[in-house]
């Protein structure tokens, strides 16, 4: 080990040695490759001679020519000694594992680079690489401009892994510039590189003299010959000199980097991409006022950037997507006006009423602003996201109902791919004959069960015929009519074609729909949206994606004989103030079974349940999940005084979901086939009805009282009834089956 060479300094951590000299030098590439070569040969029985007769060789004096051409003796250590030994040594000792280390950190970076390419130098450089790993970006407009590194279309897990293992790390928010810049140093080809400055009014073709890390800015000067491109034609190159003068420097974020093929600034240019895409998606202008904590990735970046990530893929209903960034414009624009007055306050001394009405009302709009923020961590949070919901549905104002047709009649719309003699004489028979009675009856035929729905007024009947029809659209069922397949559900396949918010929204005042089968493919809400009226769902069968079905305020929803399964949230939504009859259903492998949201922020009432005979089994969370605000529960003064069915602040987690689902986890692990677990207890399945109806009581009672109280505080006065079962707050839970669910039959989820 003594000619590994302890006499110079780390490349990576010294501080004498340059980079460059080591590059040069490398005395560690070739020990390496002949301990390589020694290891193979050794392998491959070539070295044959005994240990102890090749150890009396260790003294030889050409121990040191060997090493010089390369070439490793037979008594080398393994590298695995050589790092271990290296672990051994003084920090100022050239380490193995330091080495070795700096090329997994690039390897890791830049996985796309070719090996020999990225071990061939030692430092972050790339100057002997063979070609680049980056693909080449034309730029719009000006066809002169020369081609740039393609950066903006990163995977997640490429951005992930950048700001978690390499950028930020556990950094504060205080220090994010500070660790920015740190890695910005190591990565970053200080000069000699062109970029294309980009703003707002103007692009123009510059060359980077040198690059101050600390402010994340750096130094150019025009690249000849001159290119700009401007709406405004008064960039001239005397102008553009000037305001360069002016500036001394420009962002860094605003500098996209010139493609280079030989891949010397491919790091380079990644990691301007990685620092402008932070500070344009995930920074926040009042992050660094917020919690000064170690978990500022955890806290903020991640959740962000999954959720820039969501909206990229089309994993978020469009509504969601206008309500969060409107929340995040106002938000900044807020937090500005708070600046400023905040400024004003502090730069003056005096205690004027004028003052005492700014403190007042920058008093307000912090309170807007910290709602505005709770509102946005909300959205950005994908377990609060999929347990709220989206409660405003865009949607509703392109569904505007029709009424009745303007001429007297019902049309009964017929769906075939092809009409048939005897498909057609069957359905004369079976369907078309009883309604042949009507005088006024029209028939309409069409080949696509989206036209048909659409061309449909009040009362209108849609038979679909077998076939497997492929949908690119959203069927929006405004009036009150009925769609029904025409045979089993299985022979009538509807099938969503491309990604989209819905599939079927149902706001008609009567809807039917029977005897079909929905497919979902790559959607972000529910296979099926019943927003107000009544809709009914017979015998049908639904393929999900995301959620099920889902049951707004004030909807009814009456859901018989159906089979629902596959989705990635709850089988069924219900919301507060809906009414749903769910009797003899199958909901099976979906996240959790049944989904009830029992809101406490406004004044719902609590929805009116019907579970008959219907069989719940392998979903991977619950069978039924009640979703309820913490302030429903009720504080625990002993043990055995909880009320029926009610849960313990034990069970609460303190309104944190993280330490509410940790413990519903823990609570579901190891259950047997057939049990479950509400609060702590295990219970057979066949107890699971009158169970889940007890908590369900007891849940409506607790939100009955604090809503009296409320209407109390305000001087208003209720006839009290403690009967909740008289008032049909839930009608009724009788012969369900619960089996195989991953927690158990019932849980509930505190917020």
């Amino acid at each position: 080990m003594a000619a590994v060479g302890a006499e110079n300094e780390n490349p990576v951590m010294g501080e004498d040695r340059s980079v460059a000299t080591w590059r040069q030098e490398e005395p560690l590439g070739g020990e390496l490759e002949g301990w390589n070569t020694a290891i193979e040969d050794e392998e491959e029985g070539a070295v044959e001679e005994d240990v102890d007769s090749v150890a009396e060789e260790v003294d030889q004096p050409q121990e040191e020519e060997e090493l010089e051409t390369g070439e490793a003796p037979p008594w080398a250590p393994l590298a695995s000694e050589v790092v271990k030994q290296g672990e051994d040594q003084d920090g100022d000792s050239p380490s193995v594992r330091n080495f070795i280390g700096l090329d997994e950190v690039k390897q890791d970076l830049f996985p796309d680079e070719d090996e020999d390419g990225g071990s061939s130098s030692s430092d972050y450089g790339s100057h002997h690489r063979p070609g680049t790993a980056l693909a080449r970006l034309v730029p719009d407009g000006n066809m002169l401009f020369p081609d740039i590194f393609q950066t903006n279309q990163l995977l997640f897990y490429e951005r992930f892994k950048a700001y978690q293992d390499y950028i930020l790390a556990d950094c504060k928010p205080s220090e994010v510039r500070e660790f920015t810049a740190e890695y910005l140093e190591k990565v970053l080809e200080p000069s000699g590189w062109q970029a294309i400055w980009r703003t707002d009014v103007f692009e123009v073709l510059v060359e980077v003299l040198d690059v101050e890390y600390s402010t994340l800015k750096a130094v150019v000067q025009l690249s000849e010959p001159f290119m700009c491109e401007s709406p405004v034609n008064t960039f001239t190159m005397e102008c553009m000199k000037e305001l360069l003068e002016a500036k001394e420097c420009v962002p860094l974020q605003e500098l996209f980097v010139v493609f280079e093929e030989s891949g010397e600034f491919d790091q380079t240019a990644l990691a301007i991409e990685h620092t402008r895409f932070f500070y344009q998606n995930i920074w926040r202008s009042w992050d660094d006022e917020d919690e000064d904590d170690f978990d500022y990735f955890v806290r903020c970046v991640e959740p962000r950037l999954r959720m820039h990530y969501d909206i990229l893929e089309d994993r978020v209903p469009s509504g969601l997507v206008l309500e969060y960034r409107s929340l995040l414009s106002k938000c900044e624009e807020l937090y500005k006006r708070f600046t400023a007055l905040r400024n004003s306050i502090s730069s003056t001394a005096s205690d004027s009423e004028m003052d005492n009405v700014s403190m007042v009302e920058g008093v307000k709009m912090y309170e807007e602003l910290e709602n505005f923020k709770q509102k946005l961590k909300l959205i950005e949070n994908p377990l609060l996201r999929y347990v709220f919901g989206y409660q405003k549905h865009s949607a509703l104002q392109a569904a505007r109902a029709k009424g009745h047709r303007p001429v007297d009649g019902k049309v009964i719309h017929v769906v075939s791919i092809s009409m048939t003699v005897n498909l057609l004489q069957s359905l004369t028979r079976d369907r078309l004959y009883p309604e042949s009675c009507n005088d006024d009856l029209e028939l309409q035929f069409h080949s696509d069960p989206l036209a048909a729905v659409n061309a449909c007024y009040e009362g209108d009947i849609v038979i679909i015929c077998p076939g497997r029809y492929a949908v690119n659209g959203l069927f929006s069922i405004a009036d009150s009519i009925e769609l029904e397949g025409y045979g089993l559900p299985d022979d009538i396949v509807i099938e969503k074609l491309g990604k989209g918010d819905n599939f079927v929204d149902c706001t008609g005042a009567n809807i039917k729909i029977s005897n079909m089968k929905f497919v979902q493919h790559d959607a972000v809400e529910g296979i099926v949206s019943v927003h107000q009226g009544k809709t009914v769902l017979d015998n049908c069968v639904l393929q999900c994606e995301t959620t099920g079905v889902t049951l707004r305020t004030s909807a009814e929803l009456i859901m018989t004989y159906c089979d629902l399964y596959g989705a990635k949230g709850a089988g069924i939504e219900i919301y507060p103030g809906s009414t749903c009859s769910l009797i003899g259903n199958g909901i099976h492998h979906c996240k959790d079974g049944i989904l009830i949201k029992d809101f406490f922020d406004e004044v719902y009432d609590i929805p009116k349940i019907t579970l008959e005979n219907n069989v719940i089994h392998n979903n991977e969370g619950y069978g039924v999940i009640l979703v309820k605000p913490t302030t429903l529960v009720p504080p625990r003064s002993n043990a055995g005084n909880d009320p029926p069915g009610g849960s313990s602040t034990e069970d609460v987690g303190q309104g944190d979901p993280g330490a509410s689902e940790k413990r519903e986890q823990d609570e579901g692990k190891d259950l047997a086939s057939g049990e479950g677990a509400i609060n702590g207890r295990l219970y057979q399945a066949d107890e699971g009805n009158d169970t889940i109806a007890n908590e369900l009581v007891a849940t409506s009672r607790r939100k009955s009282q604090l809503y009296k109280k409320r209407l109390g505080d305000l001087g208003i006065t209720k006839v009290d009834d403690e009967d909740l079962m008289s008032e049909d707050m839930f009608v009724s839970i009788v012969g369900n089956q619960f089996k195989w669910n991953g927690k158990g039959c019932f849980g509930t989820f505190h917020f």
